[in-house]
């Protein structure tokens, strides 16, 4: 932590007004994600046995199969990708995409909310549109809310792909 401080610190000690701002921004980006994402999955998905893919999907599975707590799968099956987040990536994605999952697995855990509607259709739109929506913003502020975004922003930044087109190439083709 203090290589990264020092690191923003200037001659005149002290830290510049835009790395803090960027820093803010991120910030709200990802809490408006895990908002949105936990919405996606408390309002839609999870109350009517809908999965996702990636490694949420893979927590999902893993918690119908065992019955361990889906909270402490999403932290345990997302450790690896972060671990890679870290060594390809960086250091700060990687403590930022971990503050995020580990925020959305107490959302997961802790607070209850109804389910909205039971229509397959509207679940699978709606939930899909959070959930979605939720990892855009995370994204967007220098995070992942899900391990196997790190692969997608790992290839955008080694090829011509996008981190959709990766994630959408990547899903069509199962």
């Amino acid at each position: 932590m203090k290589l990264i401080f020092d690191a923003l610190v200037t001659k005149s000690g002290r830290i510049p007004q835009l790395v803090y701002t960027r820093h803010i921004k991120d910030f709200i980006l990802i809490c408006i994600g895990v908002v949105m994402a936990s919405i996606g999955l408390k309002e839609f998905l999870l109350p009517n046995n809908f999965l996702d893919g990636g490694a949420m999907g893979l927590s999902l599975l893993t918690e119908i199969m065992t019955g361990v707590e889906l909270s402490f799968l999403i932290v345990l099956i997302n450790l690896p990708f972060i671990i890679i987040g870290a060594k390809q990536i960086s250091m700060e994605f990687a403590v930022k995409s971990a503050l995020a999952i580990l925020a959305l697995s107490l959302l997961v855990h802790f607070i209850t909310l109804p389910a909205i509607t039971t229509d397959k259709l509207l679940i699978s739109v709606f939930g899909g549109f959070f959930l979605g929506a939720g990892i855009g913003f995370a994204i967007r502020g220098g995070a992942v809310i899900d391990g196997t975004e790190v692969l997608a922003i790992y290839v955008s930044k080694k090829t011509s792909l996008s981190v959709g087109d990766f994630i959408h190439t990547w899903w069509c083709s199962y």
